[in-house]
């Protein structure tokens, strides 16, 4: 389904879920080990709707991974520099080295997603880059790269509803931004613009899959279930680790009166 997510369904269960999230999470370190011994190259871009709840996919796919070898890449703005460089240009130096995984929490096609929509592009520049990202991508997969590219689907109803979430919770109030209150006058353009992006970029060598989220719980575990299943892996034979025996202690430290500590409140 396009823009608007599947039919509503059947609740998730609390602890099926917090179950089946932790029984994957310990699969993704898992993979993450298989990608440093093997000297994998591994890239996944996020887009999709606001609110739809990429955000939430990632920091489950992170939570127990290695932050060295595993990245999250969320450009701003881009610089005077930057707007005056080949598009591609700012994206490729966090492209992954061997041994890694880099996560595009938005990518280079915000090119023709929000920019579009904003009309921060001209019609030139997303048609040029039509017809240049399928190349850009088949180079990168050709280089070793394994990319994939996920859409997160939300209907108007369940994105409204999350906005008005994020405005009444003071924690998340600064998830709102200007551009996501456009993007509410301009759904319709934000599905014309997806649809035909779609249908230019979404090829053999890097194709699209769509997660629809308007149960975030269910697109989270079927988003990472699916990466899985993307990378052949095995488990690596974990190091044996042996505890030292601490040392007697010989070394006499100044009294604790000259500590400066924190306040023990709780």
């Amino acid at each position: 389904m396009s823009s608007g997510g599947s039919p509503k369904k059947k609740k998730l269960n609390k602890k099926l879920y917090e179950e089946e999230l932790h029984r994957l999470q310990e699969e993704l370190v898992m993979l993450q080990d298989w990608i440093k011994q093997k000297g994998l190259k591994v890239c996944i871009l996020f887009e999709g709707r606001d609110a739809a709840g990429k955000g939430g996919v990632i920091k489950r796919i992170t939570q127990y991974m290695n932050p060295r070898f595993c990245h999250v890449v969320a450009l701003g703005k881009p610089t005077d520099k930057e707007e005056s460089q080949w598009y591609f240009q700012r994206y490729i130096p966090h492209l992954p080295a061997k041994g890694e995984m880099v996560i595009f929490d938005r990518s280079w096609y915000n090119c023709v997603g929000v920019d579009r929509v904003m009309n921060f592009t001209t019609a030139d520049q997303w048609e040029e880059f039509f017809r240049s990202c399928p190349e850009f991508e088949r180079m990168l997969v050709r280089s070793g790269i394994i990319l994939l590219k996920y859409w997160f689907s939300v209907s108007p109803e369940q994105q409204l509803k999350r906005f008005k979430g994020r405005i009444e919770d003071p924690i998340k109030r600064w998830k709102i931004s200007p551009m996501d209150l456009k993007s509410i006058e301009r759904w319709d353009d934000y599905s014309r613009a997806k649809d035909e992006m779609f249908e230019h970029c979404h090829t053999e060598e890097a194709p699209w899959y769509e997660v629809p989220a308007d149960n975030k719980k269910k697109a989270r575990l079927n988003c990472i279930h699916h990466i899985l299943s993307q990378i052949p892996y095995k488990e690596v034979k974990p190091v044996v680790i042996k505890l030292p025996e601490r040392p007697e202690e010989k070394y006499k430290r100044p009294p604790l009166t000259k500590e400066n500590f924190v306040p023990e409140l709780y």
